[in-house]
C-alpha cells in the first residue's frame, strides 16, 4: 500500500486555528479569497470550481491562514450543494472565531449554463 503525500494527510488532518487578535480594542475588518476552490456535485459527482471570499470583523481571535488553507482543500473530494457548503463554511468559521460580523460569498463557476453565486452572513457589521 502507497504512503500518502504529506499534502493529501495534511489537508486530512487540518483544522481551522486561530490566532490572538492584535487589535480586540479596534473594529476591522479581514477579507480573504481561495480562488482554487472545488468541491462535488451531490448529484452528478462532477467538480464544481469557485472563489470562496470571507469578510469579517474578529473579536478575540483571527483565524490563522495555513490552517485555513487545509481546511478549505478538504472539500475538494465532498459531494456537497453549493448553497450546502457556502453555510457550512460560515458555521465552522463562527464555531472557532465568535466574530462581530462575518460574510462568507462561494462564486462558482458557469456549469450547464448556469452561474451561482451564494452568499451568508451572521452579525452586526459595524
Amino acid at each position: 500500500m502507497e504512503e500518502k503525500k504529506y499534502g493529501t494527510r495534511a489537508i486530512e488532518e487540518g483544522t481551522l486555528e486561530t490566532w490572538p487578535n492584535p487589535s480586540p480594542q479596534r473594529r476591522y475588518t479581514v477579507r480573504m479569497a481561495t480562488p482554487e476552490f472545488t468541491c462535488l456535485c451531490p448529484r452528478s459527482g462532477f467538480p464544481d470550481f469557485a472563489t470562496i471570499r470571507i469578510s469579517y470583523q474578529p473579536r478575540e481571535v483571527i483565524v490563522e491562514l495555513r490552517s485555513l488553507k487545509l481546511y478549505i482543500n478538504k472539500y475538494r473530494d465532498v459531494c456537497i450543494s453549493h448553497e450546502a457548503v457556502v453555510n457550512q463554511i460560515l458555521d465552522d468559521l463562527i464555531g472557532v472565531l465568535d466574530p462581530h460580523w462575518i460574510r462568507v460569498s462561494g462564486d462558482f463557476n458557469v456549469r450547464g449554463n448556469v452561474k451561482t453565486v451564494i452568499t451568508a452572513e451572521h452579525g452586526e457589521r459595524e
